[in-house]
């Protein structure tokens, strides 16, 4: 395994052009984009893309998403292309929004876990971009973690789960937002399939007819977006959530006597003394995360990677909010903490 230091503002053109080499020669790659990081491979390279189930243990009827440059490159992977993909491709490209559309033929049914549909997505990381544009053509890129983990915002993070088997990892920091992009299905109308940093209320300014889908698919069947499962974007500690943060701190506090060691993420500020109370017998961890709905995103995922490097045993998460602003955060929490 290989990590190279990438300028995340003006990416490095040697750096960039020995990664799209490794990928035009069937590698992997794993970069940055501005959500959390990819595992990339080429995207009409079955065997490349082959590499990618097997280095995440993942399920082959699951979907990977197809990174482009622009809106002319995803139509090259559409067998249609409709006005609704071009409107909000055209307000939110490039950014962290995924497209489901029919998959043209020629398209390897490998990438969209043998369904006949395909996900597509313009990211905006000055990184992820160099590289498409290298490549010269779409890069599938699920998450750089094994299958079901929580998703990677640094690349420390790629290096911990999945290793030698990735052949270089561009570090260019961390992400900017921290969270999967939005999936919306528009096929047969807009339906959103999972929650992102666009909200509804975004998605609904440019297409009013989008709807709240978010659905948990069977074990067995075949789905149209990445991050379906009921279990997902979970850490190794087991995660509880608690419906306020005196709850959250009472568990707390009742695990470690106990004797489980137990990291607790909260939204609210706790005062100094119950901070030096909960942490004092060593196996109470308390992270605060910010109190916006984009800056908790941003941090979340950090917060239980730490958790899981410090070998916590279970991890109590404080409920947020229930409203469109927190909807992507609550579904990566309720799924994390299933099973």
């Amino acid at each position: 395994m290989r990590v190279l230091r990438v300028d995340p503002a003006s990416p490095e053109p040697a750096i960039i052009a020995e990664a799209a080499a490794i990928l035009r020669a069937g590698g992997l790659v794993a970069f940055p984009t501005e959500t959390v990081y990819g595992l990339g491979a080429r995207a009409l390279d079955a065997r490349a893309i082959a590499r990618v189930y097997e280095a995440k243990g993942r399920p082959k009827h699951h979907p990977l998403i197809a990174h482009v440059a622009d809106e002319a490159g995803a139509k090259k992977l559409a067998a249609v292309w409709n006005d609704r993909a071009s409107r909000l491709a055209r307000a939110f490209w490039p950014g962290p929004l995924t497209l489901v559309v029919p998959r043209a033929d020629g398209v390897p049914a490998a990438l969209a876990g043998g369904a006949d549909s395909i996900a597509v997505r313009a990211p905006s990381n000055a990184i992820a971009h160099a590289l498409i544009a290298a490549l010269g053509e779409a890069i599938a890129a699920p998450s750089a973690n094994r299958y079901q983990e929580v998703s990677p915002t640094t690349a420390a993070h790629v290096a911990r789960s999945l290793g030698d088997v990735v052949d270089l990892i561009l570090d260019g920091g961390p992400c900017e937002r921290g969270i999967e992009s939005t999936v919306v299905d528009v096929r047969s109308g807009a339906v959103v399939l999972r929650p992102g940093p666009l909200d509804l209320g975004a998605l609904r300014a440019v297409e009013p007819a989008v709807v709240a889908g978010g659905a948990i698919a069977r074990a067995a069947d075949a789905r149209p977006s990445p991050g379906m499962d009921a279990r997902h974007y979970a850490p190794r500690a087991r995660l509880v959530v608690a419906s306020t943060w005196a709850e959250a701190q009472q568990s707390a506090c009742r695990m470690a006597a106990g004797g489980v060691r137990v990291g607790l993420v909260l939204r609210s500020e706790l005062v100094p003394d119950l901070t030096r109370e909960l942490a004092k017998n060593g196996r109470v961890l308390v992270r605060n995360l910010t109190r916006d709905a984009a800056g908790y995103a941003r941090e979340f995922y950090g917060a239980l990677h730490d958790f899981d490097d410090q070998g916590v045993d279970a991890i109590i998460v404080e409920d947020v909010p229930k409203d469109d602003a927190w909807w992507a955060v609550a579904d990566r929490i309720r799924r994390g903490a299933a099973g």
